[in-house]
């Protein structure tokens, strides 16, 4: 493999990532060799990629032998200083009963030598999986070039409206000043304008001085002016006070939600940011260690209880995401999930 760098990967790939469907295994072999060119690109070293393209190959070749209407996302993913690849995999297959069980070397469902999630589990820097018998798996490997990062508080992940090759929604997070806070973003429209004013808004959020989310969502309102706008929320983890502060424009919505299955929404005022407002206000809402912060754009419906995931909430916030992208978002709509949980 060469360390130089690669020409003619997919449009996105270095940003929001792109999405297979993988039914074939032309297509699991496409998602390896694209996991590959996207290592070289990040300058990965050799060895590391290596472990990719075998993470890469398990991961697409169990959607293409056992999956129904099998997904990945390929993406990178950047940390203290240094850029991995992370693959997310979603089917709505026959599921597992004990996934512990399955990653465990020989076990197979189709007649193979079983190694394909024991190989994912030794040459990943990191994954995590949640399977529930007749709904399906979502499964999440990175790999790192060294150390992986700590894990994350938060996680999101977004899918174009089918036929669109990028999103109008997008999501950010940051800590700046012992503020933990999260963003989440649907650009009006579709294609390519949405996603221009989606990403203004994440360059504004990122950019923008330690402060309350009301005042966070006032810059952002007055820095995409030059866009078609966006509707945008912006949410505050505070562990001390055991408090998410949020404070939106627009159709996004945000939720918490007990292990319990209770959940209370968050309320966003009417406008669209960059353009019309009334007025921009802040509200404080409970938040127990153990529940989770749950924002989406319009395409991803309500229709979802917790209480049909058992041990949903115990796995990573990407892991929560995808499951509620899979399963709540619409084909007709750019698609934007968000999940936070108290650092």
């Amino acid at each position: 493999m060469s360390g130089g760098a690669v020409a003619s990967l997919p449009e996105g790939l270095l940003d929001g990532g792109v999405w297979f469907r993988v039914e074939e295994t032309p297509t699991a072999s496409t998602v390896r060799r694209t996991a590959e060119r996207l290592a070289v690109e990040l300058g990965m070293p050799e060895r590391r990629i290596a472990d990719l393209s075998i993470v890469a190959a398990e991961v697409a070749g169990n959607l293409a032998k056992h999956a129904d209407q099998g997904v990945v996302l390929l993406r990178p993913v950047r940390a203290d200083g240094q850029a991995g690849v992370e693959l997310v995999a979603l089917d709505s297959g026959p599921g597992m009963a004990d996934p512990a069980f399955s990653f465990g070397d020989g076990h197979s469902t189709a007649g193979t030598l079983g190694i394909g999630l024991g190989a994912i589990v030794r040459q990943a820097s990191r994954c995590d999986l949640h399977s529930v018998p007749g709904r399906g798996t979502v499964l999440t490997a990175q790999v790192w070039p060294a150390d992986p990062p700590e894990d994350t508080w938060a996680a999101g992940l977004t899918r174009p409206l089918t036929g669109e090759p990028v999103s109008g929604d997008a999501f950010a997070v940051r800590e700046t000043d012992g503020r933990y806070q999260v963003m989440m973003c649907d650009g009006l429209g579709h294609g390519g304008l949405a996603a221009v004013a989606s990403r203004e808004a994440v360059r504004a959020f990122t950019e923008a001085p330690a402060a309350p989310p009301a005042a966070v969502l006032e810059v952002l309102h007055r820095k995409i002016s030059h866009t078609r706008g966006a509707a945008v929320a912006v949410a505050e983890l505070d562990a001390g006070a055991g408090l998410i502060r949020y404070a939106g424009l627009g159709n996004i919505a945000g939720t918490v939600v007990s292990p319990l299955g209770a959940r209370r929404g968050m309320v966003s005022l009417p406008g669209i940011a960059g353009h019309q407002r009334r007025q921009i206000k802040e509200f404080d809402y409970p938040l127990a260690r153990d529940a989770i912060v749950l924002m989406h754009s319009d395409g991803v419906v309500d229709r979802w209880n917790v209480m049909d995931y058992p041990g949903l909430l115990m796995h990573s916030p990407l892991v929560i995401a995808a499951t509620v992208l899979r399963d709540a978002g619409v084909r007709r709509d750019d698609a934007g999930v968000l999940v936070a949980r108290l650092p």
